[in-house]
């Protein structure tokens, strides 16, 4: 009986521990299920978005079969984003019932914008709420029953929603909160990773094996490599620009504006050309190695000072945008393009001041209008043309960007035609990096030093690139010493040149890059270039010393004579305090460096108000406009 009795038990474990076995089976392959019914929905996902995006599917077909493209790795995420808030609510797959609208709805955004003007959806569109919805009227008009398709759809949607979520939370599997802690626990880790590698202003290996490549300087491609939900996730951070605390109309009016005296200091308007020079750099300030003969004389004989540019090896847009208007990159995001993300509407500029003042204001730029957006920006600076290479007659080229030798030529061709007085802001591109061995059929400056080899070509590449800019700015000297109108001419380089290990073999810098933050002395070796002020009737101007792009405008029209209430005015103002204006320091005028400045507890009432003034202009009510930028209203009045 005692036998019968155990074995009897034994068969009633065996069924026990095989119906366990099987329900862990179950749920195993219960849990493999939804993990690819999560997998698939957000392959479709990322399909449906970049079909809306792309309107062509033969398109789309090929992001997602291209190994060098990030389809794959998008549709991870997006996985990986299912999972987490699905952990959250504590249901499956309602996860897809939110983030399938929420994705769904910007991509048919995009895809209307492009319709409209050309450009993808950026984060920073929704700063600029106030023109959409002044735009609104317009679209409606123009296309009356898809608006009224789009309001009801929204409204279809919204209703669907919320039907479906009801729906979701009564029917949809429950998740136990083991499967709910082992969700989160897999997919939140690998999301903040993965966040953290999409910083574009830091080198990733990571996200260049996941082929993950930010594209800043054309925005289309961006999108077009990476696809609208990484791209769109890429310019995210860009997108946090805050009011300054106090910021008001009252703080405005508070300001105070220096009194315009009335015309100008010349007895004509004399001429002005700006050449920013590409990557244009003294290389003679590299240690352990000599240049011969020296690649920059006439550069050496007329320099004026330095500017100190914000950016190393790129980013040249970024400098332009200060000479350009006066603003500082200091007050915005860190890692923002003004270029791309926040120049939408007109914005006052040296070219709205001297339109103002009947010059032809004129911007010339030997290559495609698309890079760094700089046809849409341009006609918002409010410059009557953008010559690019669109538009320009065919220029001889060195190596495989338009010579130094030939933009000056086309220059004083374009100078010799004007009758009225003109603004011209040149950005040249010859000295663009790489500087591959053997660009130039000869090098003429000899480099000698303990370099490897490598290292010695490439900076010969340079230094001769330096040598023939420096050769254009005497052939444009010497045309302008022959004209009877006073003719101003402004030459800097926007940043230094990526020779990458030619600075750590020099022992010039610890990295191939420049430092974000360190020393006054050491910011200065690695972000100060040239910079040239010059007139055919009076010479170079006396010692400026080192200052930020932002003070250009200042010197210029300063050299010019002429005044304004805010480039002479108002910057002038701070100019008399501040010398240099970084993010991480600032410089008085005195030399003495403040690091960390805007961390203090009281910032300068100067630099308050100069916040107060491109806020208010690049994302602000435009308070200030005609109290400060009376030129600029005149050329593009309030809602025009």
């Amino acid at each position: 009986m005692a036998s019968i009795d155990s074995a009897a038990a034994r068969r009633s474990q065996a069924y026990v521990d095989r119906s366990g076995s099987s329900v862990r089976n179950a749920k195993t392959l219960a849990g493999t299920r939804s993990a690819f019914l999560s997998l698939f929905i957000a392959a479709a996902l990322v399909f449906a978005i970049e079909l809306i995006v792309r309107q062509s599917f033969a398109d789309t077909v090929a992001y997602f079969i291209d190994p060098m493209r990030p389809a794959w790795t998008t549709v991870a995420a997006f996985f990986l984003f299912l999972l987490a808030i699905d952990a959250l609510f504590g249901r499956e797959h309602k996860a897809g019932l939110l983030v399938v609208p929420l994705a769904v709805l910007p991509a048919f955004v995009c895809q209307q914008k492009q319709v409209f003007l050309s450009d993808p959806l950026y984060p920073t569109d929704f700063l600029f709420g106030r023109q959409i919805m002044e735009l609104m009227p317009v679209l409606v008009k123009d296309r009356p029953w898809t608006a009224i398709g789009v309001v009801l759809g929204l409204i279809a949607m919204v209703a669907v929603i919320g039907l479906l979520l009801r729906y979701a939370w009564r029917n949809f599997p429950k998740l136990t909160r083991k499967e709910r802690i082992v969700r989160a626990a897999f997919a939140l880790p690998l999301l903040v990773a993965f966040w953290q590698i999409m910083d574009y202003n830091q080198f990733s290996w990571i996200r260049d094996r996941l082929r993950v490549i930010p594209i800043m300087w054309d925005q289309t491609e961006n999108y077009r490599h990476n696809g609208f939900a990484l791209a769109f996730a890429i310019n995210l951070p860009m997108a946090n620009v805050n009011a300054p605390a106090g910021y008001m109309a009252d703080a405005i009016d508070r300001i105070p504006v220096k009194p315009t005296p009335a015309g100008t200091t010349h007895r004509g308007k004399p001429d002005v050309i700006v050449l920013m020079s590409e990557s244009f750099w003294d290389p003679t300030r590299l240690p352990n190695v000599k240049l011969s003969p020296d690649p920059m004389p006439t550069v050496r004989e007329m320099q004026v000072g330095n500017v100190f540019s914000p950016e190393f090896g790129g980013m040249t847009a970024n400098v332009e945008f200060e000479a350009l208007t006066g603003f500082s990159n200091a007050f915005l995001p860190y890692g923002s393009i003004p270029y791309q993300q926040y120049i939408r509407n007109p914005i006052p500029s040296l070219a709205t001041f001297f339109r103002s003042e009947g010059y032809v204001s004129r911007a010339i730029h030997p290559f495609q209008g698309w890079f760094w957006n700089r046809t849409a920006v341009y006609k918002a600076f409010g410059f009557d043309t953008f010559r690019s290479e669109e538009n320009l007659p065919v220029m001889q080229k060195r190596g495989i960007f338009a010579s130094d030798e030939a933009l000056t030529k086309e220059i004083i061709r374009q100078a010799d035609a004007m009758e009225d007085p003109f603004f011209f802001f040149t950005v040249t591109l010859q000295g663009h990096g790489p500087y591959e061995p053997n660009r130039y059929a000869k090098n003429t400056i000899k480099v000698e030093g303990n370099l490897p080899e490598s290292d010695r070509q490439v900076l010969a590449t340079y230094a001769q690139g330096i040598k023939e800019a420096d050769d254009s700015l005497k052939m444009l000297m010497d045309w302008a010493k022959n004209r009877d109108r006073e003719t101003i001419i402004v030459l800097f380089g926007d940043h230094l040149p990526p020779l990458n290990t030619v600075y750590t073999n020099t022992g010039y810098m610890n990295d191939v890059t420049a430092s974000r933050k360190g020393t006054k002395e050491q910011m200065k070796a690695q972000h100060e270039t040239p910079l040239v002020v010059w007139s055919n009737k009076t010479g170079p101007k006396k010692n400026i010393g080192t200052i930020s792009p932002a003070f250009l405008s200042y010197q210029i029209l300063k050299q010019a004579g002429y005044e304004h209430p805010y480039y002479t005015g108002f910057l002038g103002k701070v100019y008399d305090q501040y010398r240099i204006l970084d993010r991480y320091m600032v410089v008085r005028k005195n030399g003495k460096d403040i690091a960390e400045w805007s961390r203090q507890p009281k910032i300068p009432a100067s630099l308050r108000d100069y916040r107060f003034l491109q806020h208010d202009m690049m994302f602000g009510k435009r308070y200030s406009t005609e109290r400060f930028f009376k030129s600029h209203a005149e050329l593009f009045p309030v809602g025009s």
